[in-house]
């Protein structure tokens, strides 16, 4: 094994959690949940299956009904909710793993049968996003939203608070709030998406406050060092912005002050070309002193060269580490990996979920 290699075997220090590896299991949207948005035994089954990651991030989970955009999404707003992610994390912590909770509002991304009385997915601005969403038929086009009144963002606000503390009563290492992959929060910071004209809207300053806001909610819970944030730069669910160098300077700026610990950054397209945008990543990676987790399309032996370089901390796996429980020991032995099967991505049970071999009954 190379010495750049060994780079990703070495313990590392995220905020108030010490790491055995810097390999990270990215959230990843499995849409498996039981009626009431609740997590299935499966669901434990599953993370702790993956516990030899350094650190696990959880599947989306929705702060509110409201927050909801894909059918069957585990949410952290009901007391059932929070009971069933406890059966998740007591397995994880028993298979000697550490994780923590996506937290998530969709905004535009929904359909008016997921959302409470059947009504409009609220975002920014009346703008309909050309994108997809996950329904009981297969995938769908998203319905038409409505701009969040003014008066609503305190609520969205307590939404974020009473999550990261059902998150901690649910056993959870800490939070990552997601800002990412054009939902709320993205399409709040995003010029074609947010064309407001009050506090929430105009300048980069105006567009980047509901994610400081959200984070500083979620900080009333939690202590700084087991939150992090998601963020993605390029254009992702139909939610780009004309200047995103000069958009995320200021926000990991505003977020390097609120001394979080971790960036999570999903570097150009997701599952797509890493240079979509003219986004000096380093540049944010430097400018942030807290763990920077890189994220998009990284093999073994670039996430070794990553580690290695400085140019990142840690680095998340999503596909790879759902065909390959054990993707830890296989990075290590540098041994063959599955195939993940993107036919059971999303639904269904135990196929495709649970089921992918180990090494050992792959032998």
């Amino acid at each position: 094994m190379s010495v750049d290699a060994d780079a990703l075997f070495q313990p590392f220090t995220l905020g108030d959690l010490t790491l055995p590896n810097r390999l990270v299991m990215a959230p990843l949207t499995r849409n498996r949940a039981a009626e009431g948005d609740v997590a299935r035994d499966i669901t434990a089954t599953y993370y702790a299956q993956r516990a030899s990651a350094g650190l696990l991030i959880s599947e989306g989970s929705q702060i509110s009904h409201q927050g909801q955009g894909y059918l069957r999404t585990p949410g952290i707003y009901s007391p059932a909710q929070v009971a069933h992610w406890r059966k998740v994390t007591d397995a994880v912590h028993r298979a000697g793993g550490r994780i923590l909770i996506q937290l998530w509002h969709v905004g535009r991304v929904s359909h008016t049968s997921l959302q409470p009385g059947g009504g409009a997915p609220v975002g920014p601005s009346p703008l309909r996003a050309q994108t997809k969403t996950f329904l009981e038929e297969g995938f769908a086009e998203v319905s038409e939203p409505r701009a969040l009144d003014l008066s609503e963002i305190p609520g969205i606000l307590r939404d974020y608070e009473n999550a990261a503390r059902n998150a901690k009563e649910a056993g959870f290492d800490g939070v990552e709030i997601h800002a990412a992959n054009g939902y709320l929060l993205d399409q709040f910071m995003k010029d074609g998406s947010n064309h407001r004209t009050d506090s929430y809207g105009g300048s980069i300053e105006n567009r980047a406050r509901l994610t400081i806001e959200a984070a500083e909610a979620v900080l009333k819970v939690w202590d700084k060092g087991r939150v992090g944030i998601r963020l993605s730069p390029a254009k992702v669910n139909d939610t780009e912005d004309s200047n995103p160098q000069a958009l995320f300077s200021h926000v990991v700026e505003k977020l390097d002050g609120l001394g979080l610990a971790y960036i999570h950054m999903i570097e150009g397209a997701t599952q797509g070309d890493r240079n979509a945008v003219d986004v000096d990543y380093e540049g944010l990676r430097r400018s942030f002193r807290g763990a920077y987790i890189a994220n998009n399309g990284y093999s073994r032996d670039m996430a070794a060269e990553a580690v290695a370089s400085g140019n990142a901390d840690l680095v998340a796996f999503g596909r790879l580490f759902i065909a390959n429980p054990d993707l830890v020991e296989r990075f290590r032995l540098n041994a063959p990996l599955n195939e993940p099967d993107r036919a059971t991505f999303y639904g269904g049970g135990t196929e495709g979920y649970t089921e992918y071999p180990g090494l050992d009954e792959a032998a």
